[in-house]
C-alpha cells in the first residue's frame, strides 16, 4: 500500500441477497465515503464505485460495482477500502490522517527517543497512540490529546509527547 491512498472503510459482510454489503466508514462524516470512490483494496488489485443504500446495524449498507450476489459480497468480508489521497478533503492544522502518523519518530519533551508510532486506536473514548521501540517490553499507549501529544511535526517526521509521570 502506498502513502497516496488512505484507508476510509471496511466491508463488514453481506447485506441481503442481491450483493449489497455492510460498510463500516472511518470517515468523520460516514456517508462521505461514497464521494471518495473509486475505493481500492489494500493491494490495489480491485476498485469499486459505491452507492449507499441505507443504514444498517453498526454502519452503512451499500452496493459496490461488480458485486451482484450475496456470495460475492460475503467473500469481501474484512476487506479494507482505500481512497486516493487527492480525493480526500484537506485537514485543519490540528487534525491528521492516521496514515500520516504511523512510522513517525516519537520523542519526549526532553528530546529522549521513545520509539515510533505503530498504530492509532479508537475504542469510542478518543484516539490512543501506540508507540513501540527498542528496549520496550510492551507498547506505550497514550491518549492522542494536546496535553499528552503537544507537538506533531509531519515535515520533520516526529512527534513530541509528554507522558504522565511513570509511563515513559
Amino acid at each position: 500500500m502506498t502513502a497516496r491512498r488512505i484507508c476510509v472503510g471496511a466491508i463488514a459482510g453481506a447485506f441481503g441477497i442481491r450483493g449489497e454489503v455492510r460498510l463500516k466508514s472511518f470517515c468523520a462524516q460516514p456517508e462521505a465515503i461514497a464521494a471518495y470512490a473509486p475505493l481500492w483494496t489494500e493491494d490495489g488489485s480491485r476498485s469499486f464505485t459505491v452507492t449507499l443504500t441505507g443504514q444498517g446495524k453498526g454502519g452503512l449498507t451499500a452496493r459496490l460495482s461488480g458485486v451482484t450476489t450475496r456470495e460475492a459480497a460475503e467473500a469481501l468480508r474484512g476487506i479494507r477500502l482505500f481512497a486516493d489521497r487527492d480525493r480526500l478533503p484537506g485537514l485543519p492544522d490540528d487534525e491528521f490522517y492516521h496514515a500520516d502518523l504511523i512510522g513517525l519518530e516519537v520523542l519526549d519533551s526532553s528530546g529522549n527517543r521513545l520509539g515510533k508510532v505503530h498504530a492509532l486506536h479508537n475504542h469510542g473514548a478518543g484516539d490512543i497512540i501506540e508507540i513501540v521501540g527498542p528496549g520496550r517490553r510492551s507498547p506505550l499507549l497514550l491518549p492522542f490529546t494536546r496535553q499528552a501529544v503537544p507537538t506533531v511535526d509531519l515535515a520533520a517526521g516526529r512527534i513530541i509527547v509528554d507522558p504522565p509521570e511513570g509511563l515513559d
